[in-house]
């Protein structure tokens, strides 16, 4: 499941996710007729909207196998949040609740599921981690450490306030705007402090806010999803 925003703004992160799952042993399925897993409609309140979008997601990947994505926000919205879009006398709640068991994360997927511990990788530079809010949502916000630790060639420098919110949260960044800006500007304050080449996170929405500010600030630190800089560093992109 590529996730909206990774399909019209990063595509090589979707690319780059094949890439991994393949390399690690995975048969890769996309059906083409995915699209938004209803999240903003979601968190804006909106029922009817949520449940059409729940509804078409839940019959697009009815084949039973693993839906893995490289967003843990879209992964949440499935499995946290899809159980409670229906009520428990619908149909489509014990449909919606066999979903979320068999939908990850793509760190997730690779260490808990496919038991990747150890990767042949190297990537020259300086890299600093943002872990994306919902990831705690998944509990799986300790597989990507332990890739990045195996990645050779990099120093992961500690990325202070870590545990904050980057601001974006979808629909949060429309509706607060004022609040969401002062948030980015604090993180972003944080990732320089480090002189990082690069920042990395695990969700294109982070991505994309932290990289509008440090464009904004003209800083020269770069942004790149964990799927692009793992199949970077194992030459498989």
């Amino acid at each position: 499941m590529i996730t909206c925003l990774a399909d019209v703004l990063r595509p090589n992160v979707g690319k780059a996710t094949v890439a991994l799952l393949e390399h690690f042993g995975a048969t890769v399925h996309f059906p083409e007729q995915q699209t938004c897993c209803g999240q903003p409609f979601f968190n804006s309140g909106v029922e009817k909207q949520t449940q059409q979008l729940a509804k078409h997601t839940i019959e697009v990947f009815a084949d039973g196998r693993p839906v893995v994505t490289p967003s843990g926000s879209c992964a949440a919205m499935i499995r946290a949040e899809y159980p409670h879009v229906f009520s428990s006398s619908s149909p489509w709640h014990t449909r919606a609740t066999e979903l979320a068991g068999r939908t990850f994360e793509l760190a997730e997927f690779l260490v808990h599921q496919l038991g990747v511990t150890k990767v042949d990788a190297q990537y020259d530079g300086t890299i600093t981690y943002h872990p994306a809010c919902h990831l705690r949502a998944l509990q799986a916000d300790n597989a990507v450490e332990q890739l990045l630790d195996q990645i050779k060639g990099t120093q992961c420098i500690p990325l202070r306030k870590s545990d904050q919110c980057c601001g974006f949260g979808g629909s949060f960044s429309v509706r607060y705007p004022e609040i969401s800006g002062a948030m980015v500007i604090d993180k972003v304050s944080c990732i320089e402090e480090t002189q990082a080449d690069t920042v990395i996170s695990t969700d294109t929405g982070c991505l994309m806010n932290i990289e509008g500010c440090l464009h904004r600030n003209n800083s020269k630190t770069q942004t790149m999803h964990f799927a692009e800089l793992l199949a970077t560093g194992l030459n498989l992109i």
